[in-house]
């Protein structure tokens, strides 16, 4: 049987308070708060993140990922090689990228369940909306990804249904860093009967009616549309999904996948789930759980994260975005970095991959060939350390150091097992910091330069988001 085999989300931890745009420009935004990916975050590292927590859940090694996004980190280079670097892909798994649109998440999803062996399909994304307009407003930042495989599911794909039509709701020209929208009418006509046809269709394949349904999740950037149709779709009232809009933000091509892993973390065996997601058409997918559902779920849950999380001030979200420009430091720009030395690197670089001795057992941080306590040449094991606990040796704050987010706090970490590193940390107060601290690994964009972003991993609070 195929389907779908794990699954995990992220929400980042920074958040803004939509009271907090409301009090800077004196006009209503509405109440609750925004997911807000932090300045050393895009839609690659927080695939990354959702990816790691998938495949947490399952030995099975995915034969290709598809990554979706309306905002990604490149163009003209393939941002999902980054994220199979990071998970430690066998090369022979392919990567592609599905950008531009909201609907190159239904695109991602369909092509990874459709794939011989399996896939993983990965959907992220940052909404960023000019100060005061919806999108700053109602959009939210956040990640999912989902395993799609043969074996043992978590929950089994019944039916499928789409529907597509030419017609200009939204947009952003190649350039320009805000999308355009039409008047909310005029969408709301066309999405509302594509969504009722995919939906009905896609109940006609499975071969259930609407009030079988246990969750129907209706996702897309038009939120008037997706408050009618699932309205009238005929489910009952309790099983209209929360859209996480209060909390977490519509967070375009990713929120579907969001949505769902949300569903999918309080699910039990045997519901009946159905996903539509308006984005230029509709795409209906009705699943079924198992039984396996309750002993695969990620940790953190969706929930979980949405319940941590520390507000940002509106100056420092509208820099980190762009929108506000700052005094650069008096200091040498970052030197870039460079393709030879990243590519021989690639293993500790993207995927963390430390080095054992096989001679004494000593672990190296970063990987060496030469045995730092007895001196062994070239008998190094690879060990890939980005998923290994670790504990706060010592640290400090520095606060001349140049941060978007300051201060800089830069921690010496022991490794569970041996292994001593230093690293910057993030999604921490300052304050909170002690000695002893437990913490873990998240794949975090150093900075950028001359347009190469520069990956790496730096350390969080464990269980942090």
């Amino acid at each position: 049987m195929r389907g779908l085999l794990a699954w995990g989300a992220y929400v980042p931890y920074a958040r803004l308070d939509r009271k907090a745009i409301a009090a800077a420009l004196g006009a209503s935004a509405g109440s609750g708060m925004r997911a807000v990916a932090s300045y050393d975050e895009d839609s690659t590292s927080m695939g990354v993140e959702a990816a790691r927590a998938a495949l947490r859940a399952t030995p099975v090694t995915p034969e290709a990922i598809y990554f979706a996004t309306a905002d990604p980190a490149y163009l003209d280079k393939t941002n999902a090689t980054a994220v199979h670097a990071a998970l430690d892909l066998p090369a022979s798994a392919a990567a592609y990228d599905m950008l531009g649109s909201v609907r190159s998440s239904a695109g991602a999803t369909r092509a990874a369940l459709d794939a011989r062996g399996p896939a993983l399909a990965v959907v992220s994304d940052i909404r960023t909306g000019l100060a005061g307009g919806g999108d700053e407003r109602e959009g939210g930042d956040a990640a999912a990804a989902f395993l799609l495989g043969d074996g043992d599911v978590v929950a089994e794909p019944l039916g499928h249904a789409s529907q597509s039509a030419e017609f200009l709701d939204r947009w952003r020209v190649p350039g320009e860093s805000f999308s355009r929208q039409w008047e909310e009418r005029f969408g709301e006509h066309v999405y509302v009967p594509l969504g009722e046809s995919a939906l009905a269709e896609g109940l006609k394949q499975a071969g259930v009616t609407t009030s079988a349904v246990d969750v129907l999740i209706v996702a897309g950037p038009h939120a008037r549309s997706n408050k009618r149709v699932a309205a009238a779709a005929g489910v009952k009232k309790e099983a209209i999904a929360d859209d996480l809009v209060a909390s977490v933000g519509n967070a375009g091509a990713a929120h579907a996948g969001v949505m769902l892993a949300a569903a999918l973390d309080a699910a039990r065996p045997d519901q009946l789930i159905a996903v539509l997601s308006l984005a230029d058409g509709a795409d209906a997918t009705i699943w079924r759980t198992t039984g396996a559902v309750t002993g695969r779920r990620p940790a953190p849950s969706v929930a979980t994260q949405v319940a941590r999380g520390a507000s940002v001030p509106y100056a420092a979200f509208l820099t980190w975005r762009g929108f506000l420009r700052r005094e650069p430091p008096r200091r040498p720009d970052p030197q870039p970095p460079e393709a030879p030395a990243a590519a021989r690197a690639e293993s500790w670089k993207y995927a963390f991959t430390g080095s054992r001795c096989q001679a004494c057992g000593t672990r190296h941080v970063p990987p060496q060939r030469v045995c730092v306590k007895c001196h062994a040449v070239d008998r190094m094991r690879p060990e890939r350390l980005s998923d290994v606990p670790a504990t706060i040796a010592t640290f400090t704050v520095d606060r001349l150091a140049y941060s978007m987010s300051p201060p800089v706090v830069v921690a010496v970490i022991d490794f569970e097992g041996g292994g001593r590193f230093q690293c910057e940390m993030t999604d921490v107060d300052p304050k909170s910091v002690k000695i002893g601290d437990r913490v873990e690994l998240t794949f975090r964009r150093l900075y950028t330069a001359n347009g190469i972003h520069n990956y790496f991993w730096k350390a969080r609070p464990s269980g942090g988001k």
